[in-house]
């Protein structure tokens, strides 16, 4: 067995571990990199990348059948699933480069492709090394979570790790999941043609304002998707084509094909952790503010610690433990500017505090200043005017913004601008945004904030009086 030695080592190359590997080594660490699996991780092969190419070509079916209120008549869109899958799998290898072997190479990282497994609170064993690092860093992330509903060992599923795989489209594809993945993914298929149940045991994007998720919802709906919520699932069965999903209400859903999406588990189990000390909870790795875990020599990161599971939170904690483990500084990890988005037609986006959130801390000092698309032109140039902005205000600073519409996932960047640096609203006012365009909401809003102040404002009224009395 070789042995090897490096300032760092990091387990996983998915997203946050390919941040820190490229980082420390372009810093001046000695950097290994094990990755058992793909280069890329879960978000370039199974998650982010794909899905949203997926969406791309249902909006392009979806747009098609809808060009006639622009003057445009419409044309029955007709999908080629197989030559969508296509597309999918052309974007990921576009973008695989960026993510490969041989580019981390080129950066000075030496990158081993194994899985790595602690044997000691200091050494990792990957195939035939044994690796002694001063910092580790695991980054092994999260797979498809697979919950043990009674009849599910027996019928075929698919996960978003082989969905991406089908060349043939579903006829009717149950999810089992109403959270974002089973959103989008709905939402894509039904704009292929597919029919589409989502069978959710609770509230459809319940982690989302209420509001928010329900104009979403409500799209989904008028465009075909069947969604039943507060529908626990209870048992499966069928058989490859004739799928059947029955709840303890004692509904039963027929398909013809299932996408469990229920959520992720972190890849803990090949780790070995309790040989390096290292403290394993139920959502994940235990890590403190820094980032750390209970071996104060090992670090985790991204969904495997835990937390919000997002490809931008792990390329934001690369950056603190970065500083932490290369320079010796002081760094932690806040979550309060953190944004996220729901890539559905409308979007759906949130950064910091949602309105209830924000309620239950600051109660009646609390101010929620709004504006509606039905007021921005280039959304109505655009048919786009669906949709809302609203920002969660206390002392004259944004502690939260929520905002669901057309390219709320490009909009919401700037709230987390703002909660990162907490701006206050006048600053947000002072900005100007080109004008027609989307960004006018983010202005807009924070006029929203100030209208009372400035012109309900009986004190201002008698300002603008007194001034006017006086100059010449």
């Amino acid at each position: 067995m070789s042995r090897i030695e490096c300032d760092l080592l990091v387990i996983g190359a998915g997203s946050g571990g390919l941040s820190v590997a490229a980082g420390a080594s372009q810093m001046g660490a000695s950097v290994v990199l094990l990755e058992g699996h793909k280069m890329g991780g879960d978000c370039l092969n199974y998650g982010c990348v794909p899905s949203k190419a997926l969406l791309a070509s249902g909006k392009a079916a979806h747009r098609q059948a809808h060009t006639q209120v622009f003057g445009v008549a419409d044309q029955r869109p007709q999908p080629d699933y197989a030559a969508v899958k296509d597309h999918v799998q052309a974007v990921i290898g576009t973008i695989a480069p960026a993510d490969s072997q041989e580019r981390f190479e080129r950066l000075g990282v030496r990158v081993i492709r194994e899985f790595g497994r602690f044997v000691s609170p200091a050494e990792v064993e990957a195939g035939p090394h044994r690796i002694t690092a001063r910092r580790v860093v695991i980054a092994t992330g999260s797979s498809p979570l697979v919950p043990p509903i009674p009849g599910l060992d027996k019928v075929p599923f698919e996960t978003n790790e082989t969905l991406f795989d089908l060349r043939e489209a579903p006829e009717h594809l149950l999810i089992i999941g109403g959270g974002p993945i089973g959103m989008e993914m709905a939402q894509a298929h039904v704009r292929l043609g597919c029919k589409v149940t989502v069978i959710e045991g609770l509230k459809a994007l319940g982690k989302d304002d209420p509001e928010a998720a329900a104009l979403v919802l409500n799209r989904l709906r008028a465009e075909g998707v069947g969604i039943a919520e507060g529908a626990m699932v209870s048992r499966i069965g069928g058989q490859a084509g004739a799928i059947e999903v029955e709840t303890r209400d004692g509904s039963l859903f027929r398909g013809t094909h299932l996408l469990m999406a229920v959520g992720r588990k972190a890849n803990t189990e090949r780790l070995n952790l309790q040989a390096a000390g290292i403290e394993a909870r139920a959502n994940g790795i235990k890590v403190d503010d820094s980032l750390r875990t209970t071996n104060k020599r090992v670090y985790a990161i991204g969904d495997v610690a835990g937390g919000l599971q997002f490809t931008h939170v792990a390329g934001y904690q690369a950056s603190i433990i970065i500083r932490s483990a290369l320079f010796g500084l002081p760094s932690k990890a806040k979550t309060s500017h953190i944004p996220w988005a729901t890539y559905t037609d409308p979007e759906l986006a949130q950064a910091g505090l949602t309105e209830a959130q924000a309620r239950d801390i600051y109660g009646v000092k609390l101010e929620v200043a709004r504006f509606d698309y039905s007021h921005n032109d280039r959304a109505i140039a655009e048919r786009k005017a669906e949709g809302f902005i609203k920002v969660m205000v206390f002392k004259g600073r944004p502690v939260g913004a929520t905002i669901a519409g057309h390219q709320a996932g490009e909009l919401i960047s700037l709230w987390s601008l703002a909660l990162a640096n907490r701006l206050k609203m006048s600053q947000i006012a002072a900005m100007v945004a080109p004008y027609p365009s989307i960004s006018e909401v983010n202005k807009r809003v924070a006029g929203a904030y100030f209208t009372p102040r400035l012109f309900e404002s009986s004190l201002v009224k008698r300002a603008v009086r007194l001034v006017q009395r006086w100059i010449p």
